[in-house]
């Protein structure tokens, strides 16, 4: 009983100077790490574009003001998801992906100085390994962030792509970073709980088999592509919530990414 009513105040006092998870979502920095969907967002050469159609913008007969409109667009394009069910067989589809995968901490590994000598550049395992010496191993679960730098080109399409090309033909004048396979099966092994990157591909933009894309959806990892504002975030200790349109059967979405700051 003695250690009881000694230890009781204690808690009581920890739990009151503990923020309440209302007020961290509240009073919290949050930083978005979404691109808005309009005419200027880009898309793979070879997918269908944003495009919005007006049905109303007026004032109705019964004089109250009314808007609507239609939208059409490639699932792949913009801040998007790529569902493991994209390039792995009976893998998760959009509405598949657990929640648990699409929020949690975050963690952002920076190569844009390796990115700034060459467009091409793929994170290597000893980017990771370097990441780790400084600041621990990745837990499982974390969203693992690339930062390349790439978002500073956004929306100019020959420097964020390479080329302004459309169709079949622009793929092969693709220039951007991604992952290596390698560090794919890096990040597999460490169970990650999904990868994001700033550029239009985990896989760079010269790739010919999208292995990264086939290593990572084989373990059932999403990825989030064309993430806004990395730059933005910490190295660690944001929490991220990456949201989907939850299309059935979808092989990847729109995204609406977020990250609370510590």
């Amino acid at each position: 009983m003695r250690r009881l009513s000694i230890a009781l105040p204690l808690l009581l006092l920890v739990a009151a100077c503990q923020p309440s998870l209302a007020s961290r979502l509240s009073e919290g920095q949050w930083v978005d790490l979404s691109y808005a969907f309009d005419s200027t967002t880009i898309y793979w050469p070879t997918a269908q574009p944003f495009h919005l159609t007006v049905v109303s913008a007026q004032r109705t007969p019964g004089g109250w003001y009314y808007a609507a409109n239609n939208f059409a667009a490639a699932e792949h394009g913009g801040t998007h998801l790529d569902a493991p069910a994209h390039f792995g067989q009976g893998k998760h589809t959009t509405d598949q992906v657990p929640l648990s995968q699409l929020m949690g901490s975050a963690v952002v590994i920076d190569v844009s100085h390796q990115a700034d000598s060459s467009r091409d550049y793929r994170v290597l395992p000893s980017d990771i390994r370097a990441w780790e010496s400084a600041h621990g191993a990745i837990p499982e679960g974390t969203i693992v962030l690339i930062r390349t730098g790439w978002g500073t080109r956004w929306p100019d399409r020959a420097r964020y792509l390479g080329t302004t090309k459309m169709g079949a033909a622009a793929v092969p004048e693709l220039h951007f970073p991604g992952l290596s396979l390698d560090a794919a099966r890096e990040l597999a092994r460490r169970r990650v709980g999904a990868v994001g990157i700033d550029t239009p591909s985990i896989d760079y933009g010269q790739s010919k088999n999208y292995g990264v894309h086939r290593r990572l959806f084989a373990a059932n990892i999403p990825a989030f592509e064309n993430v806004a504002h990395i730059e933005q975030l910490p190295v660690t200790g944001a929490y991220v919530i990456a949201l989907p349109m939850k299309i059935t059967g979808g092989s990847g979405g729109p995204l609406r990414i977020v990250a609370l700051l510590p």
